[in-house]
Formats: C-alpha cells, sequence, structure tokens
C-alpha cells in the first residue's frame, strides 16, 4: 500500500531560490530544508556576501530569495532593498539570528517579504517558505509580538510606513475579507475562486488596500493592518 504524499514532500511551485548566508553549517541546514521541499541541488545557488549575491542576481532571475542580515561586507537591508528595487515582485524571506525592532523594520520596510529567526526548527522554516512562495508574509511569532508591544508602548510612534493614517481609512468588510486571505498567504486566483470575484476585482480592492493603508506590497499591508488591529 503506498504511503500520503507527505507535506513537505508536495512540489513547491517552480524557479531557483537564492541563499545568501555566510555561516557554513545553516547554508547545509537551508540545503537540506529546501531539498526536503523538493527542490533539487541545481535549484539552488549560494552566496556568502552581497557582492557574490548580486553577481549572482546579475547572471539569472530567482523564484525566491533567502538573505540574512548579517554578512560580512555590509548589512544585508541593503542587499534586500538593492533586489526589491530590481523586482518587486520578488519574495525576499529574511532568516536571521538578528531581532532587534529597528532591524526587523528596516529589513520589513527595504522590501523582505517576511522575517524569520534561525532558531526556529526546520518545520517552521519549511511553513515559512512555502508561505513566501505562495504570496504570504510570514512573520516569526517572537518578532510578531515585539513589534506589536513596540507599536502598543506608551508614547512611542511607529517608525516609516507604519505611522497610524486617519481613522478613516479603515477598511471595508470585502477589504478586510481580502486582506485575511492575502495574510494567510492565498494567491489572487485563489481569492477570487473562494469569493467568486474575478481576478481584476481582487486586484482592484488590495491595490485600494495599499491606498488606504499606505503601503506599497503584501507584506506592508499585513504587517500595517496587524499593527492598527485589522487583523489577528
Amino acid at each position: 500500500m503506498s504511503q500520503p504524499l507527505s507535506l513537505f514532500q508536495e512540489p513547491v511551485l517552480p524557479g531557483p531560490v537564492a541563499i545568501v548566508e555566510d555561516e557554513p553549517m545553516m547554508q547545509l541546514r537551508l540545503r537540506a530544508i529546501l531539498t526536503t521541499l523538493g527542490y533539487t541541488d541545481d535549484a539552488l545557488s549560494f552566496a556568502a556576501s552581497i557582492v557574490e549575491a548580486q553577481a549572482m542576481f546579475d547572471e539569472q532571475p530567482f523564484a525566491l530569495a533567502l538573505v540574512d542580515v548579517g554578512l560580512p561586507d555590509g548589512n544585508g537591508i541593503d542587499l534586500i532593498r538593492a533586489l526589491h528595487q530590481r523586482d518587486a515582485a520578488l519574495p525576499i524571506l529574511v532568516i536571521s539570528a538578528w531581532s532587534t525592532e529597528q532591524v526587523i523594520v528596516s529589513a520589513l520596510q527595504a522590501g523582505a517579504t517576511g522575517y524569520l529567526l534561525k532558531e526556529r526548527d526546520d518545520v517552521e522554516i519549511s511553513l515559512s517558505v512555502r508561505s513566501a512562495l505562495r504570496g504570504g508574509a510570514p512573520i516569526d511569532p517572537f518578532i510578531a509580538k515585539r513589534i506589536l508591544e513596540l507599536l502598543g508602548a506608551a508614547g512611542t510612534k511607529p517608525p516609516g510606513h507604519l505611522a497610524p493614517q486617519a481613522s478613516g481609512a479603515l477598511l471595508s468588510p470585502r477589504e478586510a475579507e481580502i486582506l485575511t486571505f492575502v495574510s494567510k498567504g492565498l494567491t489572487n486566483q485563489e481569492i477570487s475562486s473562494l469569493l467568486s470575484l474575478s481576478r481584476l476585482t481582487v486586484e482592484c480592492h488590495i491595490k485600494n488596500i495599499y491606498k488606504k493603508l499606505a503601503v506599497n506590497s503584501r507584506t506592508q499591508a499585513v504587517f500595517e493592518a496587524r499593527s492598527r488591529g485589522l487583523l489577528p
């Protein structure tokens, strides 16, 4: 009798993955995780520095980037910003040991899709990678808690795009429903099928959400909505 297909053996979205990580042991760990997800060695490219990463991206496009913010030749946030400017649709998942509010918020503002701490186990990292590939915005639970504490601190104003907007910028029930699906990693096509709406209608709602929340990406929209209490 054949065994059921494991969640982690299920094929993921095609396309090569770029891993920007200077620690050899972490490189091996990420290779093992991505292999378990279904990637072959020839679909994985590794860079141990910003210079190597830039050269790697000059040679070919990637479907996903896993980036550490602490790199030997500079700040990984600068690399994230450059990659986001090059391709705003590229999912960029930070996997780092850095957990200070300033670094986390700066990475998300620079264009990171999500942020995960290296201390998480392989299963959690696997789920976060899958979420990022599906258009989700995976945020480490510890990080989400710390950011919400920061935003809720008396007399503390959120930095950058996290600054509160006018109360009139609240979402409509339909927009809130769509944003909830976005936060769960569903694509526009999947949302349109679930709600029996055209994909164009879903895209229009998402553009309105961006405008009301003063953001320009799915990750920022989810993060901003959570900071305002619009999402759990």
